[in-house]
């Protein structure tokens, strides 16, 4: 199934996006009653997707990303390696939807785009060991992970360069019956392939993942978990365009601005 979130005529509600996914003339969002967890209900409303906005596909309390989980991706940034997963936060203002413009701070240069896979958490959990992380986790989505270079350099940590409102673009939907363990991953800016790599290379999978940050705070339905990103991360500029593809899910685009230019 894949679930999203949408704005129409009528306000806005989660659905379910029935019909093929790269013809939105041909595809229904089937609104779903309240939320998107555990059984769904409908409502009996629907609508063309090619005539509503999909927006951000799911309301986080908390975006927990993964730093440093792909070898080459740590090789080209100069950093070492480590034994245990490397953790930090994303404020939820940082999320925007699928074609919302990536805000570019004034005094930010350069900022990078950092294509990854994202799982959305199902159900409250703690504790959870790895071989049930699955059970935990309500599907997958594309996420962007923004980040201020100078300001990450600068600071010496990671949450004013990965925190700024619009630095977490994320969707276009999220997949539920999705196997993670073996997907391209796949970023374009302006058309030009810049990353290209598969989820099977990731240093700590989605289990070791969801193990470790739960063995630290409780995730809630909701949640984003953001994977890490592989090689090949670099710079946008105003009026770039970048495109994130994950095979089995789809791709999230979303234009480039720098704030104060039109």
């Amino acid at each position: 199934m894949r679930l999203g979130r949408i704005a129409s005529p009528d306000g806005v509600a989660f659905v379910a996006i029935e019909g093929p996914p790269d013809d939105p003339g041909g595809a229904v969002a089937r609104e779903i009653a309240e939320h998107p967890f555990g059984n769904p209900t409908f409502t009996g409303r629907q609508w063309p997707l090619a005539d509503v906005r999909l927006l951000a596909p799911i309301l986080a309390s908390k975006v927990v990303c993964m730093g440093k989980n792909y070898a080459a991706h740590i090789e080209e940034m100069g950093g070492g390696t480590f034994e245990d997963p490397i953790i930090f936060l994303k404020p939820n203002t940082a999320i925007i939807g699928p074609n919302t413009p990536i805000q570019l701070p004034a005094d930010a240069n350069p900022v990078h785009f950092e294509g990854e896979l994202a799982a959305v958490i199902g159900r409250p959990c703690k504790d959870v060991p790895a071989s049930r992380a699955a059970e935990n986790i309500l599907g997958y989505t594309i996420a962007n992970d923004v980040s201020a270079r100078d300001q990450q350099q600068k600071d010496g940590q990671w949450m004013r360069a990965k925190g700024h409102d619009t630095f977490c673009p994320v969707g276009p939907w999220i997949v539920t019956d999705l196997d993670p363990s073996d997907l391209e991953i796949r970023t374009e800016v302006n058309g030009d392939v810049k990353q290209r790599s598969r989820t099977s290379l990731m240093i700590h999978d989605i289990g070791a993942i969801i193990e470790w940050i739960s063995a630290v705070m409780t995730l809630l339905p909701g949640d984003l978990i953001l994977t890490g990103t592989p090689e090949g991360v670099g710079p946008l500029e105003h009026g770039d365009s970048v495109s994130i593809t994950v095979e089995g899910i789809g791709t999230l685009t979303n234009p480039v601005v720098r704030k104060g230019r039109s």
